[in-house]
């Protein structure tokens, strides 16, 4: 088939341009591909951090994707469904996860040719952090689509609460697998310059007000002191108010800040490190940080929001806290490491997590794509 993709691809960097990578890869091997991304993806007020590029540091993979959409130029809208209408592809496949990219994208699928079979990979509907402007663009991009792929029962369900005839396929996330193998945990806390013979909790990716960090922290002052924190991500916003609640909580020692982005090739080595990934969010859809954490048979505690538990499976691959509260997440942390949980939730993710993979998942989407 002739497949046309359209989402954040390098030089951009983040989850999106992984997950973007690693389908296009999936999709490659049986079919023509072209990429197509941004010639401008945010304005500075809407991206908090750094950078929305690679650098130097990064490994990523270089997918040739045509820079093409600006978000804020209604001339590379059209143009931009004109080149991907010269390509005349049988299945077009964008992906869609902040509001702000239903004005832009919205009119690249309008103006695709009909013959084309029109799909969008939902990672949020319904945003976590409000603007006057989701509803309006919701709507409008909404209706452009012929179908719908959404990974987590609560995308489903907020996809449905605005468009109820939606055509959709509910897939898994699949795994991760190109952030390499797993080290020694030994080996990994040494690289990291880490105290030995402590246990290690691990909070990645980027940090924002709705994943909880401030909860994690109030409930680390509550567990026993040789469990320690890895907080390894860059920030949006300022650090500020965490550094007060590290240093009011007396944290300082166990608390071990890597506030930068987080380059693929860098990525194993803290999960490595780590005996469970902490997801302590106050709100979420669900997280591609779960997917990396099964890659490196890494347990996960999360807190009972969204899409989170719908992939850890509560007591067999990790623990899910009934809500995002500090006593609750750190009474799970305790018993998570007083029964000793972490060998037998590894080899329940080993065991399952081989169903997960990029071809089937791309597959599946093709699948669908027939039935439009």
């Amino acid at each position: 088939m002739k497949i046309s993709l359209l989402s954040a691809f390098y030089p951009y960097r983040g989850g999106i341009a992984q997950f973007s990578a690693m389908l296009y890869r999936a999709l490659e091997l049986e079919n023509e591909v072209k990429a197509h991304t941004f010639k401008r993806q945010y304005p500075s007020f809407l991206f908090p951090g750094t950078s929305q590029f690679v650098t130097a540091d990064d490994n990523p993979d270089k997918i040739d994707a045509k820079r093409t959409l600006d978000t804020l130029n209604p001339c590379s809208f059209r143009s931009t469904a004109s080149v991907i209408n010269a390509f005349e592809p049988d299945v077009f496949i964008g992906q869609y996860w902040m509001t702000f990219f239903g004005p832009s994208m919205g009119v690249v699928h309008k103006r695709l040719n009909r013959k084309t079979k029109r799909i969008s990979i939902l990672h949020n509907v319904i945003p976590h952090e409000k603007r006057f402007f989701d509803k309006r663009a919701n709507n409008f991009f909404l209706k452009q689509n012929d179908g719908f792929v959404v990974m987590s029962d609560a995308v489903l369900k907020d996809l449905l609460s605005l468009k109820p005839d939606a055509k959709y396929l509910r897939l898994d996330h699949p795994v991760y697998s190109q952030f390499g193998v797993k080290k020694n945990q030994g080996d990994a806390i040494k690289e990291l310059g880490l105290p030995v013979g402590k246990k290690y909790l691990l909070f990645f990716g980027f940090i924002r007000d709705y994943k909880g960090l401030d909860l994690l922290l109030e409930a680390l002052a509550d567990v026993e002191t040789d469990i320690h924190l890895i907080v390894a991500g860059e920030v949006y916003g300022s650090f500020a108010p965490y550094q007060q609640r590290i240093d009011a909580l007396h944290l300082g020692e166990r608390v071990h800040l890597f506030n930068n982005y987080i380059s693929d090739a860098e990525v194993g080595v803290y999960f490595s490190a780590a005996d469970v990934c902490m997801l302590p969010y106050k709100g979420a859809t669900q997280s591609g940080i779960t997917a990396i954490s099964h890659h490196f048979d890494l347990p996960i505690i999360a807190t009972d929001v969204g899409g989170l538990k719908e992939k850890t499976r509560h007591n067999e691959t990790g623990l899910i806290v009934k809500k995002p509260q500090a006593d609750l997440i750190s009474s799970e942390i305790t018993r998570y490491f007083l029964e000793g949980l972490k060998p037998s939730f590894s080899r329940n993710l080993q065991a399952e997590k081989s169903a997960d993979s990029w071809g089937d998942f791309a597959k599946s989407i093709l699948e669908f794509s027939k039935s439009l």
